[in-house]
């Protein structure tokens, strides 16, 4: 019963809703709270492919419609076996739809802090963060991360369905900077994407590298050769709240690279499904329904992506609202709820103690690790506070909730021995 509850409420509203032809992306895409709604031909054919994609349907990938590619929302494995297997070993996950780029020149570090609220150039060579494009009403155009490297480039990895939004945000800025006379280029890559996630990630991946991975902490990236296969970027994140990495690969030598990595038994192959309980679990964003241009840092709680030097030199997109925020408050604030009953989904109304409406669930479904319901949403900031007793109306009934602090279950980054 939980197994098909979830697969209701998780995969398909929270994630993915897939009806009479229309894919609605809820997340990485939408570009708005109220999703816009791609109406994809039902035929495969006119959604992009990822280089994995054979190896997805010879391995039982049951696929849809996402952000205009054709992905695995599950396998053989159903979604809870997929997510448990996550938490408990490790998985695979195709993120080869994402949108990679190399920043370079001298003037690399400017050029992409004119378009993002982190300060780039305190990192550390090899040291990545999450960071937010921002506009000029203090809107959230994505949420993407940039590593430093010490190859003299930035390594970007920004959501498959903002990649033209973003690749025309950058193009825009850069004939901008190279008419100022400034130094920078952009070089979008053509290479696979593949994120190998959970506790026994480490061990798995050790075998295959000479690097010692005890020194690769989180939100760090090396270059590497992995089981055989050269020119590698080995990147320590995840969209999972799991110990993990992501591997860009040439995109000859994927396949490859994945079937010797399911060589392990600790290994499985896990899908969109999968992909977005363990993100909600973590308490992640997902670009498009929890955060749009609509929100700011500010109100999604993401005021830690800000540099402390880009807070005082207050140059970054819409700067002059997100800043007054972070002291005078904001009218609402992203919350996590915890409920028990039936699934909590997106849109579903939260209501205060009175039964008048206080916000809105931007993503929900039943958490396979809590066997409660696990949703984020707006509420009004006046009910912001953890322990809070709220409700949330579900078939035109209240339904008790509790404001709750997230992640909902904990993360297991590594940040050292």
């Amino acid at each position: 019963m939980w197994a098909r509850v979830l697969v209701r409420s998780g995969l398909v509203e929270s994630g993915l809703r897939v009806r009479s032809g229309c894919v609605r992306v809820a997340g990485a895409a939408a570009g708005h709270q109220h999703h816009q709604c791609r109406h994809a031909s039902t035929s495969e054919a006119s959604l992009k492919q990822t280089v994995l994609y054979d190896f997805h349907r010879a391995h039982g990938g049951k696929m849809v419609g996402f952000a205009g590619w054709s992905m695995p929302v599950q396998y053989k494995d159903s979604h809870i076996v997929s997510h448990m297997h996550t938490r408990e070993h490790c998985s695979i996950f195709d993120v080869s739809h994402m949108l990679q780029i190399k920043v370079h020149g001298k003037d690399r570090i400017k050029f992409m802090e004119s378009l993002v609220v982190a300060d780039i150039a305190e990192l550390q060579d090899n040291q990545g963060t999450l960071t937010l494009f921002t506009n000029e009403k203090g809107g959230i155009l994505d949420d993407l991360i940039v590593t430093k490297t010490n190859q003299n480039y930035l390594y970007v990895v920004s959501n498959a369905g903002c990649a033209d939004k973003d690749s025309a945000l950058m193009k825009s800025r850069l004939a901008e900077f190279k008419a100022a006379g400034h130094d920078v280029d952009l070089e979008f890559l053509d290479q696979a994407l593949i994120a190998l996630q959970g506790p026994s990630m480490s061990r798995v991946l050790q075998a295959g590298v000479k690097e010692d991975l005890g020194k690769l902490t989180f939100m760090t990236s090396a270059l590497a050769t992995v089981f055989g296969v050269p020119d590698c970027r080995v990147t320590r994140c995840g969209y999972t709240g799991e110990d993990g990495v992501e591997i860009s690969v040439p995109q000859s030598r994927v396949v490859e690279l994945t079937e010797k990595l399911l060589a392990n038994s600790e290994v499985k192959l896990a899908g969109l499904g999968a992909r977005d309980s363990l993100r909600l679990e973590a308490g992640l964003c997902l670009y498009g329904n929890d955060i749009d241009d609509t929100t700011t840092p500010v109100e999604a709680t993401l005021v830690w992506t800000i540099g402390k030097r880009r807070r005082q030199t207050r140059d970054f997109p819409g700067a002059d609202v997100i800043l007054p925020q972070i002291k005078a408050k904001t009218a609402r604030k992203r919350v996590g709820l915890v409920s028990t009953g039936p699934p909590v989904r997106q849109h579903t109304p939260i209501l205060g103690p009175d039964g008048k409406v206080i916000g809105e669930v931007t993503s929900g479904c039943p958490s396979p690790c809590l066997k409660k319901n696990v949703a984020m949403g707006y509420v009004d900031a006046a009910f912001a506070k953890n322990g809070t007793a709220v409700q949330v109306e579900v078939r035109k009934k209240a339904v008790p909730a509790v404001i709750s602090k997230m992640p909902f279950v904990p993360t297991n980054y590594y940040s050292g021995n």
